[in-house]
């Protein structure tokens, strides 16, 4: 067959019904010819260097041989409306992560004096919404996997509308714990943006547009300039004078409520952002489950309806690909040597003990059950750790370096003369070039002998190398450069490694998988800072640096480890 063929011969057969994935086999000779004839067919139709390992079509297992049929349908298909749609809704989650996250550590100073927060306290704000991002990860992750048939939207769902929740309640309090009890909430809605939206937006793409993966980082870096430009606009006209202390610890003239609304401004404004995009995820844009997760989920006649529906929505040809495929595959795995046929006999009655023991252990296997074919595989268990690694280390380094470079700065006199709109004018210059940085990850996803992995080492390493050299800054032009220089190969690096992620486990665990290495990495941002206080000793730090550094590179040596790339790969 040539590969003209290989890309255009339609899937075609017989329709058949939904039976859940399971069929009775009981046929004639013509019929199990048949059969095996369409099962050599399909195998013919799928190119083996695109499958991860060097495996051939016929050692795959019954779901991944599904599953790259799925995509090779989706790659006929082509990028269509419902995929754009897909994409910028999903980007506008990756937009929120970060512009949430920005919002904090702008309005913070604000609050600090408003409220009269001592500079021990003031990191309780970013803690509490690092805390609730760590939670949202591992809990969105994991719903996104285990929830029942077309359920998953709920979870697309729900992170913005709890996000819009609470940031509209942000502004009201004027109590510290509650603001940081809110921030914590915030942060429960936003952490389940990443490992879903690129979860979700890799299953649906054609393979010759994933690179679309990391230019949804785009998004990111947009999401911080935002919330730099409303902050620039809002908080200093709308703020106390610098040097007036809180009511709550002074008499007047201190600082008040009614003078210090900048940052309440800010914050609503933000709350209707995520307003809007919750309305054009829930009520504008309707959301169809996944089909791989279908599959995964015994659904293949339902998995395949999806198909047809995107197909129609895009304008595009009905897809060739049906149940009678399904059938032969099933059919041919059925006679595989050593599989077994289910187990009739009769069951014995449980007593109430029996019974309440089978319903939990029955309720934890629906929870984790799913996480075997994970840490039942060498070549996964091997990727989960050298990837939590990466993600660890890299958290630690930004982390790190966000929380103690302006201390350093200003304990050597940089920018201590900086007014507040000039402090905000900077964070846009830090932060716009890295537009530039999701980009050009876009770009080498498919670059041959570069793609992702190598990729992600060279990002990593030349982002330990920023920060090493901040050691060199005296002026602010100098803090303005290396923090934009540092903050470009974090974003390269992070996009790369975001985009990776989903592609390199299969369906069936791949939004537990992300959301756990996202949950790693939310610890390790919360622990480094208070590891880092040890060598914090004012404008003379540089152990917080080589911290920072070191972090950066740990997580190079961790991607150089994975045990493949999955650039031009089936994504199962």
């Amino acid at each position: 067959m040539s590969e003209e063929d290989d890309e255009n011969t339609p899937l075609t057969g017989a329709a058949g019904g939904d039976n859940g994935g399971q069929t009775n086999y009981g046929l004639s000779a013509s019929k199990s010819e048949e059969l095996n004839k369409r099962a050599r067919e399909l195998a013919g139709l799928v190119k083996e260097e695109t499958l991860v390992g060097g495996k051939k079509f016929t050692d795959l297992s019954l779901y991944e041989q599904k599953s790259v049929l799925i995509n090779r349908e989706l790659d006929l298909m082509g990028m269509g409306k419902y995929q754009w749609c897909i994409f910028f809704l999903c980007g506008f989650g990756y937009f929120l992560d970060l512009c949430w996250a920005q919002a904090f550590g702008l309005v913070a100073a604000a609050i600090q004096q408003e409220m009269g927060v001592s500079d021990a306290r003031i990191s309780d704000l970013s803690t509490a919404f690092n805390t609730g991002l760590m939670i949202g990860a591992f809990t969105w992750g994991m719903l996104v996997d285990i929830l029942g048939l077309d359920q998953r939207r709920w979870c697309f769902n729900l992170t913005c509308a709890i996000s819009t929740l609470f940031g509209f309640l942000f502004s009201a309090p004027s109590n510290y714990g509650a603001i940081c009890f809110l921030a914590a909430m915030i942060g429960l809605g936003i952490g389940g943006n990443v490992p879903i939206d690129a979860t979700i937006t890799l299953e649906f793409l054609p393979t010759k547009n994933r690179y679309l993966l990391a230019a949804l980082s785009t998004f990111q870096p947009v999401g911080v300039v935002v919330a730099s430009l409303i902050s620039l606009v809002l908080i200093p006209r709308y703020s106390c004078k610098p040097d007036l202390p809180s009511c709550k610890i002074s008499a007047a003239p201190c600082c008040s409520r009614s003078d210090n609304m900048g940052w309440r401004y800010t914050m609503l404004l933000l709350g209707f952002f995520t307003l809007s995009i919750f309305i054009a995820r829930f009520v504008i844009f309707k959301f169809r489950e996944s089909p791989k997760f279908l599959l995964v989920q015994g659904h293949d006649a339902h998995a395949l309806d999806v198909l047809h529906s995107i197909a129609n929505f895009n304008g595009r040809p009905e897809p060739g690909l049906n149940m009678h495929d399904f059938q032969a595959l099933e059919y041919v795995e059925s006679q595989r040597p050593g599989r077994e046929g289910p187990k009739v006999g009769a069951t014995k009655a449980l007593g109430t003990k029996e019974l309440a023991e089978k319903v939990a252990v029955g309720g934890i296997k629906r929870v984790f059950g799913h996480l075997k074919g994970l840490f039942g595989q060498r070549i996964y268990v091997w990727l989960f750790i050298a990837m939590a690694i990466a993600y660890m280390s890299l958290f630690w380094a930004f982390s790190i370096a966000g929380y103690f470079l302006p201390l350093i700065l200003r304990a050597k006199g940089v920018d201590t003369g900086a007014s507040i709109t000039e402090t905000y004018t900077a964070y846009v210059w830090i932060y716009l070039p890295s537009v530039t940085a999701t980009l050009t990850a876009a770009y080498l996803m498919e670059v041959p002998k570069v793609g992702r992995k190598w990729g992600m080492v060279f990002s990593s390493a030349m982002m330990g190398v920023a920060l090493a050299l901040y050691q060199l800054v005296n002026s602010r032009n100098a803090s303005i450069g290396f923090n934009a220089m540092a903050y470009w190969f974090q974003s390269l690096y992070a996009a790369l490694l975001y985009a990776y992620t989903p592609e390199a486990f299969p369906a069936q665990f791949r939004g537990s998988t992300s959301g756990m290495l996202s949950t790693l990495g939310r610890i390790a941002s919360v622990l480094a800072p208070v590891a880092a206080r040890n060598v914090y000793h004012g404008s003379s730090s540089p152990g917080v640096l080589w911290l920072a550094a070191g972090g950066a590179w740990v997580s190079m040596f961790a991607i150089a480890c994975l045990p493949y790339d999955t650039t031009g790969k089936q994504a199962y």
